[in-house]
């Protein structure tokens, strides 16, 4: 089983929307609901998992899946 960070695939939103967030050989990608892609740092991957997480923002559902 390879636990790094390009095997995981994390899903944020709502009933509403979902963003998925994965790791590729280039680095983070975001996902957005209207299927966009962004690239991004991990800095930035963890303010927006963080407060997911942290259960500060209520209704915000977080799941993350083994690839």
């Amino acid at each position: 089983m390879k636990l790094t960070n390009d095997s995981y695939v994390i899903s944020i939103g709502t009933k509403n929307f979902t963003e998925t967030y994965f790791k590729d050989e280039k680095g983070w990608v975001k996902i957005s609901a209207k299927g966009n892609e962004f690239r991004m740092t991990a800095e930035q991957l963890l303010n927006h998992l963080l407060p997911a997480v942290a259960g500060v923002k209520p209704g915000i559902l977080w799941k993350v899946e083994y690839k």
